[in-house]
């Protein structure tokens, strides 16, 4: 596996997580390891505005 690769999956891992972490385990009708990296990063982004908003941390 290339260096890029590891860093791309780990990246998705460590994101999975902290959505999984937030109670997210789909977006729709995916699993979150069916998005990609692009995707996972978006809903996470989004997740994070959100709990913003609220005041959380």
């Amino acid at each position: 596996m290339t260096e890029l690769l590891k860093a791309v999956e780990y990246r998705k891992e460590t994101l999975i997580q902290q959505l999984i972490s937030f109670g997210i385990y789909k977006k729709e009708s995916h699993q979150l390891y069916e998005l990609t990296l692009s995707e996972i990063e978006l809903e996470y982004r989004k997740q994070i505005r959100m709990k913003q908003l609220k005041g959380e941390r």
